[in-house]
């Protein structure tokens, strides 16, 4: 088990509790404890676990990083993955999210007695990953899908933080405020009064089907992967339905159930959903692969491994939503926000779903 340096800080009783509930159940097989004191010997205690099955003790940032390094190696696909979520509420909402407990004894419980879930994942084309998903820009301060409010930069992570930093940044937002048109960033005119929602220029293109171009500002756009914590039960995800699932949404979020689109060569009717564009006159967007009444589509796959997408218009019209395999977003220079990591500035970045690319153990 690897036990997160950020974690031993900030609730060492709660690694203790962890730590002797997995080491008396796991007592014929003998565990190996890891107390790394940065990302490096973090990256060394993960890469030298042999056959051990990788344990991590801390919270989403730490399970971002495990997750991370497994997926550089290549082996993200062969080994489990297991975490004991320790840290704030707040920075633990991907752990949440992802269905594993909070508690730690019933988080280490899981470890030893529950089951491996496949889950996707989203891949860039700078060989990042994304668990939970994404939002363009960044919105530091709101999070996306339960993600963790929490924001660290793209990089390598610092595990040791200065006394003075919260009263700097606290004088640093301030300043901001006082600032010749402060609150822009946040909608906010002169004064902190409530204005124009910011506007972003922003190519987006899911599965090489266009939703929106530069011509027309965008206010954000948000990327959701990974199966729904009820999804294996047969139960609904955040918008009422479910993750994955080939259809798409009609007029204010309900689901689109009775449009086909022809995909010519083939004979095949995708089945697809059609969204119609927010106000616009070019009629439906068709997306996914599945075939007539919901079945599996030409690639024998029923709407899984599925990204959902929502573009949202500073004019408040109805936001486009639509499901695809991978999402390109391109224009002048933007931030996006990763589960927990703020990247960028990039012009151009593609987003691609792994489908049950790692597996998590969750309870049965």
């Amino acid at each position: 088990m690897v036990i997160d340096p950020v974690a031993r800080r900030t609730d060492g009783e709660s690694v203790r509790i962890a730590r002797d509930v997995l080491c008396a159940g796991a007592a014929g097989a003998g565990a190996k404890i890891c107390l790394p004191e940065g990302p490096e010997e973090f990256a060394r205690a993960l890469a030298r676990r042999g056959q051990r099955r990788p344990v991590v003790i801390g919270d989403d940032r730490a399970l971002l990083r495990a997750v991370g390094l497994l997926h550089k190696e290549r082996e993200l696909a062969r080994v489990p993955v297991s975490v004991v979520p320790v840290g704030a509420p707040a920075t633990l909402a991907l752990s949440r999210l992802l269905g594993v407990p909070t508690d730690t004894v019933a988080a280490a419980r899981t470890v030893l007695d529950g089951g491996e879930r496949a889950m996707d994942l989203l891949t860039d084309d700078s060989d990042g990953i994304v668990l939970g998903g994404l939002r363009i820009p960044c919105a530091d301060g709101a999070p996306l899908a339960g993600a963790a409010p929490l924001v660290e930069r793209a990089g390598p992570v610092a595990d040791h933080r200065s006394w003075w930093e919260p009263a700097a940044r606290t004088a640093r937002t301030a300043l901001a405020l006082l600032a010749p048109g402060a609150g822009r960033g946040l909608g906010l005119g002169l004064g902190g009064r409530r204005g124009r929602a910011p506007e972003h220029r922003l190519r987006i293109e899911a599965d090489g089907v266009l939703l929106a171009d530069l011509d027309r500002p965008v206010r954000g756009v948000s990327v959701t992967t990974g199966p729904d914590p009820e999804e294996d039960r047969g139960g609904a995800g955040a918008d009422g339905g479910r993750w994955g699932g080939g259809r798409g949404f009609g007029r204010d979020g309900e689901r689109d159930g009775g449009c086909e689109g022809r995909r010519e060569g083939d004979g095949w009717d995708t089945g697809g959903a059609w969204d119609v564009g927010a106000g616009r006159d070019d009629g439906a967007v068709p997306y996914g692969s599945v075939g007539p009444d919901g079945g599996p589509g030409p690639d024998g796959r029923s709407g899984g491994g599925l990204a959902e997408i929502e573009v949202r218009w500073p004019d408040g019209a109805r936001p486009v939503r639509a499901q695809a395999r991978a999402v390109t977003v391109s224009g002048a220079d933007f931030h996006y926000r990763a589960d927990a990591v703020v990247g960028g500035p990039v012009r151009t970045r593609t987003w691609t779903v792994q489908a049950g690319a790692w597996r998590l153990m969750v309870p049965r």
